[in-house]
């Protein structure tokens, strides 16, 4: 019998406390929610620390990265994710404000949603545009994940050969191709 559970990549990341815990330890805790008889855990990247931007505007965030396999649905398991970030006190208030965790669904299994003409558009938003508008469904690959060093510095420990099924790019590709300085900023805890 074919094997119908699907591998998905999802970055973690959080720069406030949930209850009274340091926000490494909100993403240790989510780490062990997200598994169930659906979600089965196959790596997790060592957690980074990385500046809050803009500079000066809060705490810095931690993050990490998960590979699973999982036989919900991509829809189903952005379901779970922001099941999972509401036991952590999520509150979705401001576009890439402050936030006690956050989960993105990076990757399902090579898929592109809606479509590449719906992905495309999402991916060539310019950034005043991005921070004002949130899509209406799943966009995958994240549309973000090549300029984002918090996002791919851990992609690389758990999945650096990782190709990205529109740019047709490495995780190691990806990071090559971003500012030294911002790649620099992301560092191991």
């Amino acid at each position: 019998m074919a094997d119908i559970r699907k591998t998905a990549l999802i970055a973690l990341g959080g720069n406030l406390p949930a209850d009274a815990d340091a926000p490494e330890i909100t993403l240790a805790k989510a780490i062990r929610a997200l598994q169930s008889q659906e979600v089965s855990l196959r790596s997790v990247s060592r957690f980074f620390q990385t500046p809050c931007f803009p500079a000066g505007a809060g705490p810095d965030y931690v993050n990490a990265a998960v590979a699973v396999k999982t036989t919900l649905s991509a829809g189903g398991l952005l379901e779970r994710l922001h099941r999972v970030e509401a036991q952590f006190s999520r509150v979705r208030e401001q576009r890439w404000g402050m936030r006690t965790l956050d989960l993105d669904l990076v990757d399902y299994d090579g898929a592109v949603l809606p479509d590449a003409a719906g992905y495309a558009r999402w991916q060539g938003l310019p950034l005043e545009s991005q921070m004002q508008e949130a899509p209406g469904q799943l966009i995958l690959p994240h549309p973000r994940i090549q300029d984002r060093a918090f996002v791919l510095v851990p992609l690389a420990d758990i999945a650096p050969r990782w190709r990205h099924p529109m740019l047709l790019k490495s995780v190691t590709e990806m990071l090559a191709d971003l500012p030294e300085q911002e790649v620099a900023e992301v560092t191991p805890l």
